[in-house]
């Protein structure tokens, strides 16, 4: 017992320290986790910025270098005499030096006076929508910034670029083999042309984005240069026209770009339709990572795209094992500590516990007298001091039960002696007592006997007969009769007894009722003797009760008086006599003990009864008081 306890004590330790470690390693790492994604969230919303600025340099780069193409008074003299050729010349060493896509020429009215492109002098080219121009045109004033270009402009500058802004769709909602972007994303510039301050026409110029990898892998290069160090996909750029990438530095294992992918609804809705920044985790190609998006505004104000940069989530694998490994190694070295000292706290708790399991093996094995370690303090304590306590019980009532088995012992050996020679006097006196009372019966036939004689002879003929009966009850007393058991109803019983007794009862002006509960069980008695028992009750009880009086005979199903728990057969007479006085209760079962006048009673009735119910199994009891009457019950087990 005390090892399994102690088990148990080791084993609850051990199983709140591990579910509190592996809670802790749960949320531990969730907080871990989401630790490591706010910060590489705020890195990459840092990076875009970085990005931006980037985006933005490039736009100033090249409206600087147009405005300064536009400066030179060459520039003027050719677009007065319309020398298209030295203007084609200038727009290509413009283009060269701002590392243009497209350039270009429009005179006040619109028309393309030349570009750069195979019909550079825009001879075959229908009249197309340029919106930079257009935007120059309105303002009067130089523009630049985002803008979208349809396909067919494209296709006038250079049939090239119209190809080249072709992306196809690969994946995302509404994604399938026809579905694809034609239109194109670009960085232009517009700055008005005058001559003697009249307006003489517009040079445009620009970087088509669709598929080009300048802007996106310089973007990628300022925020992520860890990851050509490493040779790595450490993140990247991506500059999206609406929702697909038309330009990324994202690439998968084969160092596929990401061009035609979607971002997610979420984002499109965040950054396109509300304007707002966004950032969230996301799976591009094969991988995931962490992207921050911002809206595209064109020069005429309208959300036309978004830019973006993208973290792998790969990147922070490292620092999330390596700070997952400490937690993990704290929240072990935690387990182990709690486990040793559950242990420790295991033997503290179970020695006084392993004293108390040798003091019940001393009891148990008759010392009452064991070595008991003085207590301790909390519930321990208690325990101890009540096993003291119990002890000492024991002790007391193993003195108490020693003097009453003695005091017991003495009373049997002298009720013993005392039936012995009961029985032995009886013997001897039985035989002469039947003689006289045989002669005397035959005397009292005579005629001739005058009545002083006659009633000599009765007296001695009814003393005589009662000497007989107290003979008998020496007997009686004696000798154990043996039982004669029958299966008897209870109530069967009573109801017989008691009429025997009503007439004797109602000429002394007693009221004799009866209460008998219904459906007790049978059980087996010696009908005759146990008649006997509650004939002397009800004789006793009617002896000792004044007229107008009550007796009461009541039958139930009642536990046994020792609070075992058995039930029984309870017959009890209760009287509203005078009662017994405390001091009479101890011998009321005593032989010869009787509180009768002389010649009334022999003191045997009660003895007799007890040893009869005793037989049976049972006991009889009594409760008394002075002045209020006494109560007799007769408590039999419930027996097949």
């Amino acid at each position: 017992m005390f090892y399994t306890i102690r088990a148990k004590i080791i084993a609850s330790f051990l199983s709140v320290t591990l579910l509190a470690g592996l809670v802790s390693l749960v949320v531990g790492g969730q907080l871990l986790y989401r630790t490591v994604l706010q910060q590489a969230s705020t890195r990459v919303a840092l990076d875009l910025n970085a990005a931006r600025g980037v985006y933005q340099s490039r736009v100033g780069e090249m409206g600087v270098m147009l405005r300064q193409a536009a400066v030179p008074e060459e520039l003027a003299a050719e677009l007065a005499s319309r020398d298209t050729l030295a203007l084609i010349a200038r727009l290509r060493r413009v283009a060269a030096d701002s590392r243009l896509d497209f350039a270009g020429i429009v005179t006040p009215g619109g028309s393309t006076l030349c570009r750069l492109g195979p019909d550079s002098l825009a001879r075959n080219a229908r009249a197309v929508a340029n919106p930079l121009v257009a935007a120059a045109l309105v303002r009067n004033t130089a523009v630049s910034g985002t803008v979208v270009l349809s396909p067919e402009l494209l296709r006038a500058e250079d049939p090239r670029l119209a190809e080249r802004a072709r992306v196809q769709v690969v994946d995302g909602p509404g994604a399938g083999p026809e579905a694809s972007e034609t239109a194109g994303l670009a960085l232009g510039v517009a700055v008005p042309l005058r001559v003697a301050g009249t307006l003489a026409g517009v040079l445009y110029g620009g970087v088509l984005l669709n598929r080009s990898e300048v802007l996106v892998d310089s973007i990628g290069q300022a925020v992520y240069p860890e990851a050509d160090a490493r040779r790595q996909r450490a993140g990247g750029a991506s500059v999206l026209l609406r929702d697909v990438r038309v330009a990324t530095s994202l690439t998968d294992a084969n160092g596929r770009r990401a061009i035609g992918t979607r971002e997610s609804p979420q984002v499109r809705q965040r950054v396109l339709t509300d304007g707002a920044r966004f950032t969230e985790r996301s799976v591009v190609l094969d991988d995931r990572y962490i992207t921050a998006c911002e809206p595209l505004t064109d020069i005429f104000g309208d959300r036309v795209g978004m830019l973006c940069v993208s973290l792998r989530e790969a990147e922070y694998a490292p620092v999330r094992r390596k700070a997952l490994a400490v937690l993990v190694a704290l929240t072990l070295a935690g387990m182990g500590f709690a486990v040793g000292l559950g242990c420790a706290l295991a033997n503290k708790i179970m020695r006084p516990v392993q004293q108390l399991i040798r003091a019940s093996v001393e009891v148990s094995g008759g010392n009452l007298t064991p070595v008991l370690m003085p207590p301790s303090s909390g519930e321990i304590g208690v325990l101890e001091r009540t096993f003291a306590d119990m002890v000492s019980s024991l002790q007391e009532r193993e003195r108490r039960q020693q003097a009453e088995s003695e005091v017991k012992l003495l009373r049997s050996e002298k009720q013993a002696s005392i039936g012995r020679l009961a029985a032995g006097v009886a013997h001897e006196i039985n035989n002469p007592l039947t003689g006289v009372l045989t002669f005397t019966h035959m005397l009292l036939r005579r005629d001739d006997l005058n009545d002083s004689v006659r009633a000599d002879l009765e007296t001695i003929a009814r003393e005589t007969d009662r000497v007989r009966r107290i003979v008998r009850g020496l007997l009686d007393f004696a000798r154990e009769t043996r039982l004669h058991e029958e299966p008897a109803e209870l109530n069967t019983l009573v109801r017989a007894t008691v009429s025997l007794v009503a007439n004797q009862a109602l000429i002394r002006g007693i009221r004799l009722d009866s209460h008998l509960a219904e459906g007790l069980p049978v059980r087996a008695l010696d009908r005759s003797q146990m008649q006997s028992v509650l004939m002397n009750l009800l004789l006793n009880a009617i002896d000792a009760t004044s007229p107008g009086g009550t007796i009461t005979v009541t039958t139930a199903l009642a536990p046994s008086p020792d609070g075992a728990g058995a039930n029984g057969l309870a017959l009890a007479v209760r009287d509203t006599g005078c009662g017994i006085p405390p001091q009479n209760l101890a011998r009321l079962f005593e032989p010869f003990f009787t509180t009768k006048e002389p010649g009334r009673g022999t003191g045997l009735g009660l003895s007799v009864s007890q040893g009869i119910v005793e037989r049976h199994g049972g006991v009889l009891l009594v409760e008394s008081q002075v002045g209020q009457g006494s109560t007799f019950t007769i408590w039999l087990p419930v027996v097949a």
